[in-house]
């Protein structure tokens, strides 16, 4: 004989939370474990995504495009990481919560993030706070890997007032930042010399603010001079500001010049806030996808366009397109 069902007992399954919502809740608390649990739900999403991710996307979705984000990069050796250790310290001195992307370059051997940027924020050590995570760079020459901008999503949702995203800073390709980022900081060292003019088709041209760092050394002046001159040639104009990250020296200025942009930016509703980083995404797992495809030689036009290509017959921007379109 078939017991029945408990009205009772069906109505409380009925209405109980799914994991993706009780995670969220967690996450809402302050609690940092789940905030953890999700950071990596959503950084393995696109490897090997878990029966939970969806219900965890859905749960966050009221609560994304909330965060001022903030991108920081620049060459190697600028000082990124204790820019961004500053810059918590300041952050949290004004009641600021604050979620922190560091973005590493991959382990040849395990895939993962080799440098640990975390260890060198001092600010963030025992600061319920502030929450640090290392991301892999996973090869992304734009500067940030799909990961990465997931892990947007989940400091975003768990309500972190700022996101501070520090990208691996091998260079001008680095320009992933300006999709993502509501504010664009490019850090500099002293004696760039030549190198700042290298920078101008790239990191120059997405910067929103200029800083140069180590500015207790005895050439910061110059190179303060020469990017102020590079600034001018755009036809907006950027705030060029002097700091010693290590000090503390500059980092309230620096905040107040990044302070009203990333207001601005929250005027933007939420929804398409969120959607632009979505576009990333999309974007950036499409041309991997055809990469993959071209590399394996799995694509049957290629041969022809590239030989059109190569003759004369197609420029490079009509053969990609007739590419993309399969015509």
């Amino acid at each position: 004989m078939t017991a029945e069902a408990d009205p009772l007992t069906a109505a409380k399954e009925d209405s109980a939370p799914d994991a993706g919502t009780a995670l969220v809740a967690r996450m809402r608390a302050g609690e940092r474990r789940a905030i953890a649990e999700a950071a990596t739900e959503c950084e393995r999403a696109g490897i090997r995504p878990s029966p939970g991710l969806a219900s965890l996307m859905r749960a966050m979705q009221p609560y994304l495009g909330r965060a001022r984000l903030i991108g920081i990069t620049g060459p190697p050796g600028a000082g990124k990481s204790t820019l961004v250790n500053a810059l918590i310290a300041h952050l949290r001195a004004l009641g600021l919560t604050v979620g922190v992307i560091a973005v590493d370059p991959s382990s040849p051997i395990s895939g993962g993030a080799i440098l640990g940027d975390r260890v060198r924020m001092t600010a963030a050590l025992d600061d319920d706070g502030v929450f640090v995570r290392s991301v892999a760079s996973r090869g992304a020459l734009g500067g940030l890997s799909p990961a990465a901008v997931r892990v947007v999503d989940a400091l975003d949702a768990a309500g972190f007032n700022v996101i501070l995203i520090e990208t691996v800073g091998t260079g001008q390709s680095e320009i992933d930042i300006a999709e993502v980022a509501d504010v664009r900081i490019v850090v500099n060292a002293p004696g760039l010399g030549d190198d700042i003019q290298a920078m101008k088709s790239g990191l120059l041209e997405i910067a929103d603010i200029l800083v140069v760092n180590k500015g207790d050394r005895p050439d910061a002046d110059a190179t303060l001079a020469q990017l102020k001159s590079a600034a001018a040639i755009r036809s907006s104009r950027v705030p060029v500001l002097k700091c010693t990250a290590a000090t503390g020296d500059g980092i309230k200025a620096l905040w107040e010049a990044t302070a009203p942009l990333a207001e601005a930016a929250l005027l933007v509703a939420p929804e398409i806030r969120r959607r632009r980083r979505a576009r990333t995404l999309i974007a950036r797992a499409a041309a991997e996808m055809l990469a993959r495809r071209v590399r394996a030689g799995e694509v049957d036009r290629l041969r022809p366009l590239a030989d059109d290509l190569l003759e004369g017959r197609l420029s490079l921007d009509e053969a990609a397109r007739r590419l993309l379109e399969g015509t």
